[in-house]
């Protein structure tokens, strides 16, 4: 069982998203902070991100951003987190992220989102980390990423082995139980 105390969530940075995308941060949010796991996460105050700490916020969790100087500048920082590192470049964040975080979760999001989470994928599986990973598929957001993943295996690009590290679930107390469970 994975002790989890801090958890990295990746997530969209849009306000003009379908708001169910924008209640399942606050669920997640406010999820967290109840089972006392601290959320690590892009530091903004837009879209996901702000809808994800602010609910944790205001459940009593603790909230860490990791922000850029360049968004920061742009006044993009949420102003209530608990702490809020600053750092140069976008790699820097992803690198203090991932040092940070116990875990990572995926929420609903684009480009940065992906990228964010396929970077943790990788070094996961060239055994620079063991934490756990996975993806809220709310809506089946992620459905066709998850064929994707299964095509990968059938073509030998991704083993049996690695594509079960990497979890779905439409269900974030369910998601985060296989966090915990490793399974």
């Amino acid at each position: 069982m994975a002790t989890i105390q801090r958890i990295a969530v990746y997530c969209g940075a849009s306000n003009s998203v379908p708001t169910d995308y924008l209640d399942a941060a606050s669920e997640v949010g406010r999820t967290l902070a109840e089972r006392d796991i601290e959320i690590v996460f892009g530091g903004g105050h837009v879209g996901l991100m702000g809808r994800l700490a602010d609910a944790a916020l205001e459940a009593g969790g603790h909230v860490i951003g990791v922000i850029p100087e360049r968004l920061q500048e742009r006044e993009l920082a949420h102003t209530g987190c608990t702490k809020m590192i600053v750092v140069e470049t976008m790699r820097q964040r992803k690198e203090q992220m991932e040092q940070l975080a116990d875990a990572f979760v995926a929420l609903p999001g684009g480009l940065g989102t992906l990228d964010e989470i396929f970077e943790v994928a990788t070094l996961q599986q060239l055994n620079y980390h063991s934490k756990p990973l996975g993806f809220l598929n709310r809506n089946g957001y992620y459905d066709h990423l998850i064929a994707f993943f299964e095509r990968a295996v059938t073509d030998r690009f991704l083993s049996p082995s690695q594509r079960a590290t990497i979890r779905f679930s439409d269900n974030f107390p369910a998601l985060l139980g296989a966090l915990q469970s490793g399974g």
